[in-house]
């Protein structure tokens, strides 16, 4: 009998509902503090995931979701440039 291989389930931290890893972006914060998107989800540091919606990542920033997974403070330009990559990733 063939094993059925485990899909990995994540939270989105904006919507906080379990999705498979493959379906949402990987917010990763490295050991030198940058924080960026990984959409290959091979970047070393601390992950946090959302689905790949504008609508996540503001939910994400109202309920300080990445604040909470990074246990610390999160500069608005650092959401601003999470933003611009979504979109640049939603029209290439």
């Amino acid at each position: 009998m063939l094993k059925q291989k485990k899909i990995p389930q994540r939270q989105c931290v904006g919507c906080r509902t379990m999705k498979n890893k493959k379906d949402l972006i990987r917010v990763v914060k490295s050991p030198e503090g940058e924080i960026s998107l990984d959409f290959t989800g091979k970047k070393s540091g601390r992950g946090a995931y959302v689905c790949p919606s504008a609508n996540c990542l503001a939910c994400a920033r109202k309920s300080k979701g990445l604040e909470r997974a990074f246990s610390g403070a999160i500069p608005p330009e650092v959401y601003d440039a999470l933003q611009a990559q979504m979109e640049a990733a939603d029209h290439a």
